[in-house]
């Protein structure tokens, strides 16, 4: 057993066709699974030698038997990640690593998204990963631990997707997908290279009515990709994304009802009458010119602007039973125990805009082999934020409860390198400087008087690594870095919601900081497996909490100290007659260190509760097992998969007063393929919780009204047709 010699050739050229490097004899039963990634260093490197905690998604399993909606689809298979789709159209999927974004409440954040290097994460850390079609896409990369500090604020983690290259034949093609709930999907695309010009155009459309009632919803995207060569040493692309969607929002459920066969799929009353539900429409460009001026130096500069408009309709009477109560349209929904519906319209317009400027060096100092990369970012983003009621116990009105400018921006600089010490160990360090500025222009003085304001965040977040091949076949790996999160917008937007509309921003709340440990292992076990396994902890302060939940609003403080523990481990195994298995499993514990007290309020009462010290933070489960066993018959072209997977239970609050219990569920994925001339078809059929077992998906963390449950859906399949024409 022999490890291949990676060259810079090798390298480059593997990263361009986002192929793995062979790391072992290559034959029909031999595992190939090290790819090279570019998230960890920036710069293309094969992921087994790197003291990082990475995998990659590749296109098969982003795309085969596969929707291709929500990137929880192809996250379940990632260790160390949760990936909950909600099976709502109007949230995004909950997304979180190691326990950090569990608490996000709208979008992902403790996680930063990016597609080919431009970010979907905004510089207060929110994050919206439903901009990107993912049949777009042609693999995934996601990375955990002490490296990820070095992509910024709230860093928990990086996701990073990569559009699909050009074929050099122009290619064109047709998907349709159609399944249980009148769910619909079609797909058009075509790629190909003109001379010094590659392109990608991809289209699609969505629709659903939902296993749950009053559920329905569409969504439209785009995504455009050009790459112009134009030298030899000049290469840039732009990518355009776009979306439009509406979406009706089911919201959750209460205990009786989420676990009642009858009920399970139903909505609460308030969500019906106050019509919940959301329209956006997002649109944005970027682009990355890349130059090389010898083969140790190169500069990618990559600027990127866009748009988002959102209008979400929220009820603040979840409970309410009936659209008209003992209320008046001009009695308060907060105070006067009323029983009819009241609502509020939420909407952002949204403007943003950035750049990262990177220098990337290579070299060698003291006769030792280095990579260096040195950087400057800069984004911002502004939201024109109006809310007003809509709906007062029944009643349409149009009472404005804000109306107000907020304004995130980050400038940051980074530097991290790799020294070769010997032919057998590594050391990667880095640091990275971020500054991030929070501003509110309050334009509604008559509601609640002048709140206009704004706050600094700077923390400095350095990290190291190093990495032992012990062997061609085993390297061991550990690291340690510092992490920093400030609060969102959203996390930042009210002080006190016990004063409901008079609330002013709360931009007192301070970040949160990490100190964040690693060790691993990675090894090839014979000819066939792959081995991954990583022991983590991270011990937080100041972490960012719920402090207050009334009539749908949240205010946030901080808490002490946190504690977040685990094991992550993964095997990937290849046998003969084409068979392939994968095994995940994510251990981890989630604990508040230090009691801290929380409060919820109905009408005018407020109830206190004291969350104990070694309480679990909610939205993590303790256990996460993805496994799986697939089988491909060449003459054929009969593919097929059996899917298993296990998340334990899970708290819904800082309280821990009631917890979603834990569940296994399986999947089924099958389907033909034929190359006939100039023609490629597909075929497939999944069967989605093939056992109809019945369990909650998501849970909805400090629902001040105990709505935490959204259910998952029954037995339920999916039937997709492909054709693709190559000229």
């Amino acid at each position: 057993m022999r490890a291949l010699r990676l060259t810079p050739l090798s390298i480059a050229i593997s990263a361009a066709l986002n192929s793995p490097i062979p790391v072992m004899a290559d034959d029909e039963n031999t595992i190939t699974l090290s790819p090279v990634v570019v998230t960890a260093t920036r710069q293309a490197q094969n992921s087994f030698d790197l003291p990082v905690a990475i995998d990659v998604v590749n296109e098969k399993d982003i795309k085969q038997g596969q929707l291709q909606m929500q990137l929880s689809e192809s996250l379940i298979r990632v260790p160390g990640i949760t990936a909950q789709n909600r099976n709502n159209q109007a949230q995004d999927p909950q997304i979180s690593t190691r326990g950090f974004g569990s608490r996000s409440a709208f979008g992902v954040r403790g996680v930063r998204v990016y597609v080919d290097g431009i970010p979907l994460t905004m510089p207060d850390g929110q994050g919206q990963p439903g901009v990107v079609d993912l049949s777009a896409i042609k693999s995934i990369e996601v990375m955990r631990g002490p490296f990820s500090s070095l992509y910024g604020n709230s860093s928990g983690g990086v996701i990073q997707m990569m559009t699909k290259n050009s074929p050099q034949s122009p290619e064109v093609g047709a998907t349709a997908m159609f399944g249980s709930y009148d769910t619909k999907r079609q797909i058009l695309e075509a790629a190909g290279q003109s001379e010094n010009v590659e392109y990608l155009l991809n289209i699609s459309n969505f629709e659903t009515n939902s296993f749950r009632d009053h559920g329905k919803g569409n969504k439209q995207m785009a995504t455009a990709k050009f790459k112009f060569n134009i030298s030899e040493d000049t290469k840039l692309t732009s990518l355009v994304n776009w979306f439009e969607q509406d979406a009706q929002d089911p919201l959750g459920l209460d205990r009786a009802r989420a676990f009642s066969r009858s009920t399970r799929d139903s909505a609460i009353a308030a969500a019906t009458f106050a019509n919940t539900g959301v329209k956006r429409d997002h649109t944005q460009i970027g682009f990355n010119l890349e130059h090389a001026f010898n083969e140790n130096n190169k500069i990618s500069l990559i600027p990127y602007v866009g748009s988002r408009r959102n209008a979400q309709v929220l009820t603040t009477t979840a409970l309410a039973t009936g659209l008209f109560g003992s209320g008046t349209a001009s009695s308060a929904c907060f105070a006067s125990g009323s029983s009819g519906t009241c609502a509020r319209l939420s909407e952002i317009n949204r403007e943003f805009y950035g750049t990262d400027l990177r220098w990337d060096n290579s070299g060698r100092v003291f006769d030792l082999p280095y990579n260096l990369t040195l950087g400057l970012t800069y984004g911002k983003s502004t939201d024109d934020r109006n809310d007003t009621n809509t709906l007062n116990n029944g009643f349409t009105v149009s009472n404005p409860n804000r109306d107000e400018k907020n304004i995130a921006s980050n400038f940051d600089q980074y530097i991290q390198g790799k020294l070769s010490l010997t032919p057998t160990v590594d050391v990667h360090m880095g640091a990275r400087h971020t500054k991030v500025q929070l501003k509110v222009k309050d334009n509604l003085l008559t509601v609640n008087g002048y709140n206009s304001g704004n706050v600094e965040y700077q923390k400095t977040t350095p990290v190291i690594g190093a990495v032992w091949k012990a062997t061609e076949a085993l390297n061991f790996y550990v690291n340690f870095g510092k992490g920093f999160e400030t609060p969102t917008f959203i996390e930042a937007a009210f002080d006190n919601v016990a004063t409901g509309v008079a609330s002013k921003p709360n931009l007192g709340l301070k970040a949160s900081e990490s100190n964040n440990y690693e060790v691993g292992a990675k090894a090839f076990l014979g000819e066939n497996t792959r081995m991954n396994l990583t022991l983590f902890k991270v011990m937080t302060d100041d972490e960012i909490v719920t402090s207050l939940t009334n009539a749908g609003r949240s205010s946030y403080t901080n808490a002490g100290k946190t504690e977040r523990k685990g094991i992550e481990f993964s095997l990937d195994s290849k046998f003969e007659n084409n068979i392939s298995t994968y095994f995940a499993y994510t251990l981890l514990d989630a604990e508040f260190k230090d009691a801290f007290t929380t409060s919820t309020q109905a009408g005018a009462v407020i109830t206190n509760r004291t969350i104990l010290a070694g309480n679990k933070i909610p939205g993590t489960y303790r256990s996460q097992i993805y496994g799986e066993i697939a089988w491909s018959y060449a003459p054929l072209g009969f593919f097929t998969a059996f899917e298993g997977r296990h998340n334990s239970k899970v708290y819904v609050d800082d309280v821990n007063s009631d917890s979603a219990p834990s569940y296994t569920i399986f999947n089924l994925r099958a389907g033909f393929e034929q190359n006939l001339t100039n023609w490629r078809f597909k075929e497939f059929i999944r069967v989605e919780n093939m056992f109809d077992k019945e369990y909650i998906g998501s849970v909805r963390i400090n629902d001040g009204n105990r709505l935490f449950y959204e259910t998952a859906a029954d037995r339920n399949y999916l039937v997709g047709l492909s054709a693709q024409y190559k000229f």
